[in-house]
Protein backbone atom coordinates (compact mmCIF):
# COMPACT_ATOMS: atom_id res chain seq x y z
CA UNK A 1 0.00 0.00 0.00
CA UNK A 2 1.23 3.49 -0.88
CA UNK A 3 0.19 7.04 -0.04
CA UNK A 4 0.64 9.85 -2.55
CA UNK A 5 1.12 13.34 -1.15
CA UNK A 6 0.75 16.67 -2.92
CA UNK A 7 2.56 19.38 -0.99
CA UNK A 8 2.25 23.12 -1.61
CA UNK A 9 4.75 25.49 0.01
CA UNK A 10 4.46 29.28 -0.25
CA UNK A 11 6.29 32.25 1.25
CA UNK A 12 5.63 35.95 0.78
CA UNK A 13 8.05 38.68 1.87
CA UNK A 14 7.24 42.40 2.04
CA UNK A 15 9.82 45.12 2.78
CA UNK A 16 9.32 48.69 3.98
CA UNK A 17 12.08 50.02 1.72
CA UNK A 18 13.48 48.92 -1.61
CA UNK A 19 15.68 45.83 -1.40
CA UNK A 20 18.98 46.40 -3.19
CA UNK A 21 20.25 42.83 -3.01
CA UNK A 22 19.26 39.52 -1.41
CA UNK A 23 20.30 35.89 -1.14
CA UNK A 24 18.03 33.03 -0.03
CA UNK A 25 18.46 29.33 0.57
CA UNK A 26 15.42 27.03 0.83
CA UNK A 27 15.64 23.61 2.48
CA UNK A 28 12.16 22.34 1.59
CA UNK A 29 12.61 19.53 -0.98
CA UNK A 30 11.53 16.08 0.31
CA UNK A 31 14.36 13.57 0.22
CA UNK A 32 14.39 10.19 -1.48
CA UNK A 33 14.79 7.35 1.01
CA UNK A 34 13.70 3.75 1.54
CA UNK A 35 10.15 4.74 2.53
CA UNK A 36 9.48 7.73 0.27
CA UNK A 37 10.06 8.73 -3.34
CA UNK A 38 10.08 12.28 -4.67
CA UNK A 39 8.17 11.97 -7.95
CA UNK A 40 8.24 15.60 -9.10
CA UNK A 41 8.81 19.13 -7.89
CA UNK A 42 8.53 22.73 -9.11
CA UNK A 43 9.73 26.04 -7.72
CA UNK A 44 9.11 29.62 -8.86
CA UNK A 45 9.28 33.20 -7.58
CA UNK A 46 7.23 36.26 -8.44
CA UNK A 47 10.21 38.08 -9.97
CA UNK A 48 10.80 35.18 -12.38
CA UNK A 49 14.45 35.04 -11.35
CA UNK A 50 16.45 31.87 -12.01
CA UNK A 51 17.00 29.52 -9.07
CA UNK A 52 19.82 27.03 -8.59
CA UNK A 53 20.13 23.84 -6.56
CA UNK A 54 23.01 22.67 -4.41
CA UNK A 55 23.76 20.05 -1.74
CA UNK A 56 24.31 21.09 1.88
CA UNK A 57 26.77 19.63 4.39
CA UNK A 58 24.38 16.84 5.41
CA UNK A 59 23.72 15.79 1.82
CA UNK A 60 20.29 17.40 1.32
CA UNK A 61 19.23 19.37 -1.72
CA UNK A 62 18.73 23.13 -1.33
CA UNK A 63 17.31 25.82 -3.61
CA UNK A 64 19.25 29.08 -3.93
CA UNK A 65 17.77 32.37 -5.17
CA UNK A 66 19.62 35.62 -5.89
CA UNK A 67 17.30 38.20 -7.53
CA UNK A 68 18.82 40.27 -10.30
CA UNK A 69 16.59 43.29 -9.64
CA UNK A 70 15.44 45.57 -6.84
CA UNK A 71 12.06 44.97 -5.21
CA UNK A 72 9.73 45.67 -2.28
CA UNK A 73 7.87 42.39 -2.43
CA UNK A 74 8.65 38.84 -3.50
CA UNK A 75 6.78 35.56 -3.19
CA UNK A 76 7.89 31.97 -3.62
CA UNK A 77 5.80 28.95 -4.61
CA UNK A 78 6.87 25.30 -4.55
CA UNK A 79 5.00 22.07 -5.19
CA UNK A 80 6.06 18.48 -4.55
CA UNK A 81 4.59 15.08 -5.30
CA UNK A 82 5.79 12.32 -2.98
CA UNK A 83 4.89 8.65 -2.72
CA UNK A 84 5.22 7.12 0.75
CA UNK A 85 5.38 3.38 1.33
CA UNK A 86 3.45 2.14 4.35
CA UNK A 87 6.04 0.79 6.79
CA UNK A 88 5.55 -0.80 10.19
CA UNK A 89 7.84 1.23 12.51
CA UNK A 90 7.77 -1.60 15.07
CA UNK A 91 9.09 -4.22 12.65
CA UNK A 92 12.08 -5.37 14.71
CA UNK A 93 12.78 -7.52 17.78
CA UNK A 94 13.74 -6.14 21.17
CA UNK A 95 16.91 -7.57 22.79
CA UNK A 96 16.40 -9.98 25.65
CA UNK A 97 19.11 -8.49 27.89
CA UNK A 98 18.30 -4.83 28.57
CA UNK A 99 21.46 -4.31 30.66
CA UNK A 100 23.72 -5.46 27.82
CA UNK A 101 21.67 -3.39 25.37
CA UNK A 102 22.13 -0.17 27.35
CA UNK A 103 25.83 -0.96 27.87
CA UNK A 104 26.35 -0.48 24.13
CA UNK A 105 25.87 3.25 24.68
CA UNK A 106 28.99 3.34 26.88
CA UNK A 107 31.27 2.00 24.14
CA UNK A 108 33.85 4.62 23.17
CA UNK A 109 33.88 3.66 19.48
CA UNK A 110 30.08 4.01 19.38
CA UNK A 111 30.30 7.48 20.92
CA UNK A 112 32.99 8.55 18.43
CA UNK A 113 31.01 7.26 15.45
CA UNK A 114 27.90 9.23 16.46
CA UNK A 115 29.59 12.24 18.07
CA UNK A 116 27.81 14.90 15.95
CA UNK A 117 24.44 13.70 17.22
CA UNK A 118 25.58 13.32 20.83
CA UNK A 119 26.88 16.88 20.94
CA UNK A 120 25.21 19.70 22.88
CA UNK A 121 24.15 22.65 20.77
CA UNK A 122 22.70 26.05 21.57
CA UNK A 123 19.18 24.67 21.15
CA UNK A 124 19.76 21.36 22.95
CA UNK A 125 21.60 22.53 26.07
CA UNK A 126 20.08 22.14 29.53
CA UNK A 127 21.08 23.79 32.79
CA UNK A 128 22.23 21.52 35.62
CA UNK A 129 18.85 21.79 37.34
CA UNK A 130 17.18 19.99 34.42
CA UNK A 131 19.79 17.45 33.32
CA UNK A 132 18.16 14.64 35.33
CA UNK A 133 14.57 15.51 34.50
CA UNK A 134 14.24 12.22 32.61
CA UNK A 135 16.81 9.57 33.63
CA UNK A 136 16.96 6.28 31.73
CA UNK A 137 15.92 3.02 33.36
CA UNK A 138 18.63 0.47 32.59
CA UNK A 139 16.19 -2.35 33.32
CA UNK A 140 14.53 -1.36 30.03
CA UNK A 141 15.94 -1.59 26.51
CA UNK A 142 17.18 1.51 24.69
CA UNK A 143 14.09 1.50 22.48
CA UNK A 144 11.76 1.23 25.46
CA UNK A 145 13.52 4.15 27.15
CA UNK A 146 13.30 6.30 24.03
CA UNK A 147 9.64 5.41 23.57
CA UNK A 148 9.04 6.38 27.21
CA UNK A 149 10.88 9.67 26.60
CA UNK A 150 8.69 10.36 23.57
CA UNK A 151 5.55 9.80 25.65
CA UNK A 152 6.84 11.79 28.61
CA UNK A 153 7.59 14.89 26.49
CA UNK A 154 4.19 14.74 24.80
CA UNK A 155 2.54 14.84 28.24
CA UNK A 156 4.95 17.27 29.89
CA UNK A 157 4.66 19.97 27.20
CA UNK A 158 1.45 21.47 25.83
CA UNK A 159 1.30 22.33 22.14
CA UNK A 160 0.78 26.10 22.08
CA UNK A 161 1.70 28.20 19.00
CA UNK A 162 2.84 31.77 19.49
CA UNK A 163 4.37 31.47 22.96
CA UNK A 164 7.92 30.62 21.84
CA UNK A 165 10.19 31.46 18.94
CA UNK A 166 13.28 29.82 17.50
CA UNK A 167 15.51 31.57 20.07
CA UNK A 168 13.56 30.61 23.20
CA UNK A 169 15.97 28.74 25.54
CA UNK A 170 15.17 25.14 26.36
CA UNK A 171 15.16 25.94 30.09
CA UNK A 172 12.34 28.45 29.51
CA UNK A 173 10.35 25.89 27.53
CA UNK A 174 10.71 23.35 30.35
CA UNK A 175 9.70 25.94 32.94
CA UNK A 176 6.65 27.15 30.99
CA UNK A 177 5.75 23.62 29.82
CA UNK A 178 4.54 24.71 26.40
CA UNK A 179 5.78 25.26 22.88
CA UNK A 180 5.58 24.01 19.30
CA UNK A 181 7.02 21.03 17.47
CA UNK A 182 10.57 22.38 17.25
CA UNK A 183 10.57 22.82 21.06
CA UNK A 184 9.31 19.27 21.63
CA UNK A 185 12.01 18.01 19.28
CA UNK A 186 14.85 20.00 20.83
CA UNK A 187 13.89 18.69 24.27
CA UNK A 188 13.78 15.12 22.92
CA UNK A 189 17.26 15.50 21.38
CA UNK A 190 18.69 17.09 24.53
CA UNK A 191 17.46 14.33 26.85
CA UNK A 192 18.28 11.47 24.48
CA UNK A 193 21.83 12.80 24.08
CA UNK A 194 22.13 13.36 27.83
CA UNK A 195 21.44 9.61 28.18
CA UNK A 196 24.05 8.78 25.48
CA UNK A 197 21.57 7.98 22.67
CA UNK A 198 22.40 9.71 19.35
CA UNK A 199 19.50 11.91 18.26
CA UNK A 200 19.02 14.19 15.28
CA UNK A 201 16.51 16.93 14.50
CA UNK A 202 14.27 16.25 11.48
CA UNK A 203 12.38 18.78 9.39
CA UNK A 204 9.60 17.83 7.02
CA UNK A 205 5.89 17.85 6.31
CA UNK A 206 3.06 16.28 8.29
CA UNK A 207 -0.31 15.26 6.94
CA UNK A 208 -2.62 16.47 9.72
CA UNK A 209 -5.78 14.76 8.51
CA UNK A 210 -5.69 12.39 11.50
CA UNK A 211 -5.86 15.14 14.09
CA UNK A 212 -2.13 15.42 14.70
CA UNK A 213 -0.61 18.53 16.25
CA UNK A 214 1.81 20.39 14.02
CA UNK A 215 2.69 23.82 12.70
CA UNK A 216 0.90 25.26 9.69
CA UNK A 217 4.37 25.47 8.14
CA UNK A 218 7.09 22.79 8.40
CA UNK A 219 6.84 20.06 11.04
CA UNK A 220 9.70 18.83 13.24
CA UNK A 221 10.35 15.46 14.84
CA UNK A 222 13.42 13.46 15.89
CA UNK A 223 15.36 10.38 14.88
CA UNK A 224 17.17 8.32 17.51
CA UNK A 225 19.80 5.70 16.73
CA UNK A 226 18.96 2.33 18.27
CA UNK A 227 21.92 -0.13 18.10
CA UNK A 228 21.20 -3.19 15.92
CA UNK A 229 18.07 -1.45 14.57
CA UNK A 230 19.18 1.88 13.08
CA UNK A 231 17.67 5.35 12.99
CA UNK A 232 14.01 5.45 14.06
CA UNK A 233 11.75 8.47 13.84
CA UNK A 234 9.93 9.70 16.98
CA UNK A 235 7.34 12.49 17.00
CA UNK A 236 7.13 13.75 20.62
CA UNK A 237 4.56 16.39 19.64
CA UNK A 238 2.10 13.59 18.89
CA UNK A 239 3.56 10.72 20.95
CA UNK A 240 4.07 8.35 18.04
CA UNK A 241 6.75 6.87 15.85
CA UNK A 242 7.16 8.67 12.53
CA UNK A 243 4.99 6.93 9.96
CA UNK A 244 3.39 7.28 6.55
CA UNK A 245 2.07 10.74 7.43
CA UNK A 246 5.58 12.13 7.96
CA UNK A 247 7.39 13.33 4.81
CA UNK A 248 11.05 13.94 5.61
CA UNK A 249 13.02 16.81 4.09
CA UNK A 250 16.28 16.75 6.06
CA UNK A 251 17.99 16.18 9.38
CA UNK A 252 20.71 17.89 11.40
CA UNK A 253 21.92 18.58 14.93
CA UNK A 254 19.09 21.08 15.60
CA UNK A 255 16.89 23.68 13.92
CA UNK A 256 19.91 25.67 12.73
CA UNK A 257 20.90 22.85 10.35
CA UNK A 258 17.31 22.38 9.12
CA UNK A 259 15.88 25.88 8.83
CA UNK A 260 13.53 25.87 5.79
CA UNK A 261 14.60 29.37 4.79
CA UNK A 262 17.83 31.25 5.35
CA UNK A 263 18.71 34.55 3.77
CA UNK A 264 20.59 37.83 3.73
CA UNK A 265 18.63 40.91 2.66
CA UNK A 266 20.21 44.32 2.08
CA UNK A 267 17.44 46.81 2.97
CA UNK A 268 16.75 49.06 5.97
CA UNK A 269 13.37 49.17 7.67
CA UNK A 270 10.76 46.61 8.69
CA UNK A 271 9.76 43.48 6.82
CA UNK A 272 7.09 40.78 7.11
CA UNK A 273 7.15 37.15 6.02
CA UNK A 274 4.17 34.85 5.63
CA UNK A 275 4.60 31.08 5.15
CA UNK A 276 2.04 28.41 4.47
CA UNK A 277 2.10 24.67 3.76
CA UNK A 278 -0.71 22.45 2.52
CA UNK A 279 -0.42 18.65 2.45
CA UNK A 280 -3.04 16.58 0.60
CA UNK A 281 -3.02 12.80 0.35
CA UNK A 282 -4.48 10.08 -1.85
CA UNK A 283 -4.17 6.39 -1.12
CA UNK A 284 -2.81 4.09 -3.83
CA UNK A 285 -2.62 0.31 -4.15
Amino acid sequence: MYQEYSIKYSAKNRYETLVNDAYWQFLIIPEDNKSQQLVSWEFANSLNDIHQTSINGFGFKTIRVHPGQKFNEISFEASFTVIKKEVNPFDFSLPQDSTADCAKLDDLNFQIDFEPFLRKTRFTSLSESYTNIFPFDRDKTIFENIQSLNKWISKYLSFQPGVTDVNTPLDTIIKEKQGVCQDFTHLFCALARKNKVPARYVSGYLHQGHGYFGDSQMHAWAEAYIPDVGWLGFDPTNNLLANTNHVKVCHGKDYTDCSPLKGVVYAPGENTTIHSVKVLSEQQQ
